[in-house]
């Protein structure tokens, strides 16, 4: 092999080893539940946050509404 192509593999390799980790940041906390919300101003309508029945009320409508044969044939 020549040099130019051993330089190439070399620096390749070392690319690769510099990988990023990719982690989520802070912005989520893992340690809560989903229903206890991001803290954004942006939610669905109907749902409080804190609230783990209106939480599961709104996971079923979007089920329903989204995956639904019947629903999407009408």
């Amino acid at each position: 092999m020549s040099r130019a192509t051993l330089l190439a593999c070399a620096v390749l390799l070392l690319a690769a080893c510099s990988e990023k980790p990719q982690t989520m940041g802070g912005a989520v906390k893992q340690d809560t539940a989903a229903y206890e919300g991001t803290g954004m101003p942006y939610t669905a309508p109907g749902w409080r946050p804190g609230d783990k029945v209106s939480w599961e009320q709104q996971l079923k409508t979007r089920t329903q509404a989204g995956q639904n044969e019947y629903n999407k044939v009408n």
